[in-house]
């Protein structure tokens, strides 16, 4: 072997070291960055006693792939769960202590008092008081559910916003693994920085992916509509100013296809839009009717009747009173329109001695002529609250029960619902931390395997350091010789 080939060698060698070294140096360095991923430097023989470096980028399509999923169903499930809590807060309050249910028996408590002693005025406007606090929690229940409606609706308009903008950053970093691929360079951070939005992205809606050629990237929606294919699809949603009972709301579009909120329950959820979706059109929405049945129920429970004239709404009364509504049939909003009847408010100018003496529809409907201790009335009322009568089933609870019964039913439903949304959430937590560990333990970086790699090349540089000046020393002699 010649001195110059011997001199080519060691430089070919002190090169390829270096560029070795200088990509074990950046995995160290970038060893705590969940969306980096290793790198190797692979050594090749271009020429007899020449090297060449090819970068290489660790990957493993299908753990990618199951994170993108469990990332996705992760972040709709909680979204899901946490608008639960949020919601069952703003409508039934701590321990359930605002809820319809709550002062339903409230309610029947004071009727049954008031029953025991009918001459007691005192306990006859205590009634009256309960049915305010009823009528109060079907009302504020009503406007807390429209105002969590009108927020979720926000939250979907800053998640489609979002989206849109993740999506343009993508097609930044697309167009720079393309350009590189084709002009050959190193394009493992244009990799890194995609796979990253990726994630990113699949946290809104789920995702499937396939690459064409050059490396360029398609993104797909579970349900088959096109994210991104060379450039971003569009993501549209026309939020709503406010929301009433019983209004539907908007539709989220990607490239004009309708997104959806997924399966027709109301604990499971892939997305975070198909989480908020779901909380917007089903939990809450169910949650309005069971009001609205509640106060259909206690307008039925309390009506006044005669033998000679239909039911007339009594203590509770509506938009539509004297009559009441139709039996089984759903009223949306009817939980926000439900009042007192003034003719029973003493405050209002009314006779609270009519729940015990009836009449407040007419003369036809006295029962009792002057008795004080007349409780007939009074304890019908207090029956017809547990007595079964029709609900409607589209609400969500199809047992037949009495009025009193539902409104405990339908705590009943969504803690429910919650539970089993705080189990599947719990559970694809956990699913989402196992595939990133076993994506990060496949394709991320390990500290010690790395040092020990970079004592290998110190070694490898030491020897091929020691070759060149050896190969100078001779070249220091021969040259001497020559002189």
């Amino acid at each position: 072997m010649s001195l110059s080939s011997a001199l080519s060698i060691a430089q070919s060698a002190l090169l390829a070291t270096s560029k070795q070294t200088s990509v074990v140096s950046r995995n160290v360095a970038d060893a705590s960055n969940p969306d980096y991923t290793r790198r190797i430097a692979v050594v090749t023989s271009t020429a007899p006693g020449a090297r060449a470096v090819e970068i290489q980028r660790v990957a493993n399509d299908l753990l990618f792939r199951q994170n993108l999923s469990a990332l996705s169903a992760w972040s709709g499930q909680s979204a899901l769960y946490n608008g639960m809590d949020q919601l069952d807060l703003s409508v039934n309050g701590v321990d359930n202590a605002s809820s319809p249910s709550t002062a339903i028996a409230n309610l029947q408590k004071a009727l049954q008092l008031y029953a025991t002693t009918p001459s007691n005025q005192n306990l006859g406007t205590s009634v009256v008081d309960a049915a305010k606090q009823v009528v109060s929690s079907l009302n504020s229940g009503t406007q807390a559910i429209q105002d969590f409606r009108t927020q979720a609706d926000s939250q979907i308009a800053t998640a489609v916003n979002d989206l849109n903008s993740l999506l343009s950053q993508f097609q930044d970093a697309n167009k720079a693994v393309i350009s590189g691929t084709r002009s050959g360079t190193d394009v493992s951070d244009a990799l890194d920085q995609r796979d990253a939005l990726l994630k990113k992205i699949s946290e809104y809606v789920p995702v499937s992916t396939f690459t064409r050629g050059d490396n360029d990237m398609v993104i797909t929606t579970k349900d088959g509509a096109t994210l991104f294919e060379t450039v971003p699809r569009s993501v549209t949603f026309t939020p709503s100013a406010g929301y009433s009972a019983g209004t539907p709301g908007n539709t989220v579009y990607i490239d004009n296809v309708p997104v959806s909120a997924g399966t027709a329950d109301n604990i499971t959820a892939d997305g975070k839009l198909a989480g908020l979706l779901k909380l917007r059109d089903g939990v809450a929405s169910t949650m309005q009717s069971q009001l609205d049945e509640i106060a259909r129920g206690l307008v039925t429970a309390f009506a006044e009747t005669a033998p000679s004239q239909p039911n007339a709404a009594g203590l509770f009364t509506w938009p539509g009173a004297p009559a009441i509504p139709a039996a089984g049939t759903l009223v949306d909003g009817l939980a926000g329109t439900i009042s007192v009847n003034a003719a029973f408010d003493p405050s209002a100018g009314g006779n609270p001695a009519l729940l015990r003496d009836g009449g407040a529809n007419g003369a036809a409907y006295v029962v009792n002529t002057g008795g004080a201790s007349y409780a007939d009335l009074l304890i019908s009322y207090g029956n017809r609250l547990d007595q079964p009568m029709a609900f409607d089933s589209s609400a969500g609870i199809a047992v037949s029960s009495g009025v009193s019964d539902y409104a405990a039913n339908a705590i009943g439903w969504f803690e429910g619902v919650r539970q089993q949304a705080s189990t599947n959430a719990d559970s694809k937590q956990a699913l989402a931390a196992r595939t990133a560990e076993a994506l990060s333990n496949d394709t991320g970086v390990n500290v010690d395997q790395e040092m020990s790699l970079l004592l290998d090349l110190e070694h490898t540089y030491q020897a091929s350091a020691h070759m060149m000046k050896t190969v100078s020393d001779m070249l220091d002699a021969l040259m001497s010789a020559v002189g």
